[in-house]
Order: structure tokens, then sequence, then C-alpha cells
């Protein structure tokens, strides 16, 4: 028994409304490691001299300012988060 075609919609006519929730904690995970790479250029975690951490700390001064980051665009960060947010949204409802 032949499976008769099944007619598909272009992909313009099928319309998703925005996922806040995810769109939001995408934007925010965006956010968080632009400002992650922004920290790395400013030093943070890479600590010198008699008092450092020495290998330990270089091997994992990724990881506090991966947590400093993600904290940051929690609390708000710089704005970034909601302009992508917005961005997104407007996309979807195109």
């Amino acid at each position: 028994m032949p499976l008769a075609p099944v007619a598909s919609s272009p992909p313009h006519a099928v319309r998703q409304s925005c996922d806040a929730r995810a769109a939001r904690l995408t934007a925010q995970k965006l956010e968080a490691s632009f400002l992650a790479e922004m920290l790395k250029h400013t030093g943070l975690g890479d600590g010198s001299g008699a008092f450092s951490g020495g290998i330990g700390e270089e091997q994992f001064a990724s990881f506090l300012r991966d947590e400093h980051a993600n904290l940051m665009a929690a609390r708000g960060g710089i704005g970034l988060a909601e302009t992508i947010f917005q961005s997104m949204c407007r996309e979807e409802q195109k």
C-alpha cells in the first residue's frame, strides 16, 4: 500500500510565538559569554606574585570568570541580554 504524499507548507507560513522563557535564557547565556570574554581581557583571575595561587589558579581562572559573568548577567548585566531578547522575539514575529 503506497503512502500518500504529505503536503507541506512553506517555512514562512508556519508562525511560532516567541517562547519568552527560552529566549530570555538564551539571551542571558549570550551576555554571560560576552562578559566572561571581557573579564578575561581585564585580567580577572590572573594572579601573579608571591601570594598568587600558582599553576592551580591559572588552570581554574576561567571557571571563576565564567561564574562572575553568569552572576553579572543574572543580575541584569549591562543590558545586552534584554537587547538580544527583544531582537529574537521581534525576528520571530515577522
